[in-house]
């Protein structure tokens, strides 16, 4: 911290502050004689005890102390393991459930206001109970084969010895008893169809490199979902190291919500990008009839293996292994574009690609909402502008969220 106008702060000391508001990803902010503290585990209102835990560039870290004038929305956690040097995974769960909501509905707003420009108002739509959502995860071992996750913004893993945001059908306790190699990462899934993998792979050095390959220890190398949307039964196969949504409603809502701004007519070109194992894809095939097509781009070898697995009874989708920003050239033209692209965003080139396209309409499902802002930017500087958005809570207990977006052309006059 260079400001002179600004107190310096040292890690280990503790100060008395009253919490502000939600930053993005999962940070309340306080400030203490001008300087900036980003906190973990506080509710915009409160008054609280933090210790500096960090000092970055232009703010510092803390975590909460002592809670010296709660809010309302304060709550005793469900997990015992999430708290202040506990479980990194859910940094909500001191807040009541549909405050945890409201607070991402004025995360996104914020990111939209400071980045984008623009002032939007969005419902962070309820997907599931706050508990018991969750089907797929991966877990840590520490140097003694304790199985557990880690600790925010460190390597320690805290052992734990159940997880309340899992399906008990993952029956993690089985799992945790299980003979695991010390610092190992462990990868469980489950299938609507009550399929359990479980693999297993070393730890990676650092966070730059890729995740070793995993084994199998449990179960086939793919598992079988069934879907229920608004329209039909979707059936897929995702393999282990295939993406698919962890929370078990939201392949169903994402698909409904993608459907109703894609409004599909039949021989529409769709372009699926960064489409992984098929999901929106298939839940679009039907609409679009014989004449119409799919192209779906995927750089994962093992989703676009899935992906043509999915699709092998439908000629007319196409699926594309390679990067999006490479493929996205070889198409001359769309009637819809969706992108699901990875949190980081998809990126200005490839979004002035998605315009020259001249789509009627853009879908952009996203999974942080300042990556979302940046991008709605740059497809309006593309002659697209934001025409509805909804946000979905397909993380409970977390601070993170998930949106889905349409754009459409501006209107030349």
């Amino acid at each position: 911290m260079t400001d002179s106008s600004k107190k310096s702060l040292r890690i280990g000391e503790i100060y008395t502050v009253e919490i502000e508001k939600a930053a993005h990803g999962g940070h309340f902010i306080a400030r203490h004689e001008g300087a900036v503290i980003f906190i973990r585990h506080a509710i915009p209102g409160e008054i609280v005890e933090v210790e500096i835990t960090a000092i970055e560039k232009s703010f510092y870290r803390a975590e909460v102390r002592a809670v010296v004038e709660a809010s309302p929305h304060r709550v005793q956690a469900p997990c015992q393991y999430a708290r202040p040097g506990g479980c990194g995974g859910c940094d909500f769960q001191h807040i009541d459930y549909a405050h945890q909501r409201q607070i991402k509905s004025e995360v996104i707003a914020e990111q939209f206001a400071r980045i984008a420009k623009m002032e939007i108002d969005v419902e962070v739509e309820e997907v599931s109970t706050p508990l018991h959502w969750r089907s797929r995860f991966a877990a840590t071992t520490n140097g003694q084969s304790d199985l557990g996750f880690k600790e925010t913004r460190s390597n320690s893993v805290i052992a734990i010895s159940e997880c309340p945001v899992l399906l008990p059908e993952i029956d993690f306790d089985t799992i945790a008893r299980e003979s695991i190699s010390p610092n190992s990462r462990i990868e469980v899934a489950l299938s609507t169809q009550g399929e359990r993998t479980i693999s297993v792979a070393p730890n990676r050095n650092n966070r730059l490199e890729k995740n070793p390959p995993a084994q199998i220890v449990e179960g086939k190398s793919a598992l079988h979902y069934e879907i229920a949307t608004n329209s039909d039964t979707l059936k897929f196969q995702v393999s282990q190291g295939s993406f698919w949504q962890s929370n078990i409603n939201a392949p169903a809502t994402l698909v409904n919500a993608v459907r109703a701004y894609a409004d599909v007519q039949e021989g529409d070109h769709i372009i699926d990008l960064y489409g992984g194992v098929g999901l929106f894809a298939k839940a679009l095939v039907k609409d679009i009839g014989l004449t119409g097509h799919i192209d779906l781009v995927e750089a994962s070898t093992t989703a676009t293996r899935d992906a043509q697995q999915n699709f092998r009874d439908h000629k007319n989708v196409t699926v594309h292994r390679g990067d999006v920003a490479r493929l996205i050239s070889q198409f001359e033209s769309a009637d819809v574009v969706l992108l699901d692209p990875p949190r980081t965003g998809a990126g200005q080139a490839v979004l002035a690609a998605i315009a020259d396209l001249a789509p009627r309409s853009i879908i952009y499902i996203a999974c942080d909402p300042a990556a979302l802002a940046r991008d709605t930017g740059y497809l309006h500087e593309s002659g697209y502008h934001l025409q509805s958005i909804r946000a979905f809570d397909l993380f409970p207990m977390t601070h993170h969220i998930e949106s889905i977006a349409l754009y459409t052309a501006d209107k030349v006059s």
